[in-house]
């Protein structure tokens, strides 16, 4: 029998995204799972019966908080958890049928890898290509999304206290510890933001001389780089 699966789930006013989320889940090819939904001081509140609308028969656990950001929900989730594995799954993503499966798989090939993860898309038109694990290369860029399936003897606490490149932070942690992830160089899933989003995702040549100064890009650059300062000095890179 497969080990059990936690698919954990933070939420904050995204009942239409979260929607084709848990559908997604549902239709996962693998077994057994559970999912933890951590609504995040939602102003809608996400109830059971919504839950179960779309997830059907999947064992879930409905966990509300204060809004405390979505680093403090993935440590609750994980606290109720039981799984043997874990992933941490965005609300507005649709992963592929076969992705956790393949994630599964790959981890049972490589056992000294410690998490998986894959290439995906936003809003299905831009793609995201990731790359073979390499802690050097990590601390230049992040590579690695949140959508990571992760052993769940080698999980670490989110920083709380990060606003932004949570997943960064934790993927240089866990490299730091001596542990390595595996790349799966495939599409399994993709971002199906609606609002909010996409409206965040700048190009690449937005973070670059002369157009980050840009009034269109200017303020949301200066906090990427700001942010961007706090992991870097955190993990002295």
């Amino acid at each position: 029998m497969n080990p059990l699966i936690s698919i954990i789930v933070p939420v904050f006013n995204r009942q239409h995204e979260l929607m084709l989320s848990l559908a997604s889940i549902a239709n996962q090819s693998y077994r057994p799972l559970e999912v933890m939904v951590v609504d995040d001081g939602s102003d809608i509140k996400v109830t059971d019966k919504f839950i179960k609308k779309f997830l059907g028969e999947v064992p879930f656990t409905l966990i509300r908080q204060r809004n405390g950001g979505a680093p403090s929900a993935r440590n609750n989730g994980f606290a109720h958890s039981k799984g043997e594995y874990v992933i941490f799954w965005d609300s507005d993503t649709v992963g592929n049928e076969d992705m956790i499966e393949k994630m599964f798989l790959k981890l049972q090939e490589q056992p000294e890898a410690s998490f998986v993860y894959a290439n995906h898309t936003h809003a299905g038109k831009i793609k995201f290509h990731s790359r073979p694990f390499d802690i050097l290369e990590l601390k230049k860029n992040n590579y690695i999304n949140t959508m990571s399936l992760l052993r769940r003897t080698d999980f670490v606490p989110w920083d709380e206290s990060l606003r932004r490149f949570q997943d960064w932070d934790l993927w240089l942690t866990l490299g730091e510890h001596g542990k390595k992830g595996v790349w799966i160089d495939e599409f399994l899933y993709t971002s199906v933001q609606t609002r909010g989003g996409i409206s965040y995702w700048l190009p690449s040549f937005a973070y670059i001389f002369p157009w980050k100064y840009l009034p269109f890009f200017y303020t949301r650059v200066k906090k990427f780089e700001e942010s961007k300062k706090i992991v870097q000095r955190k993990h002295h890179i």
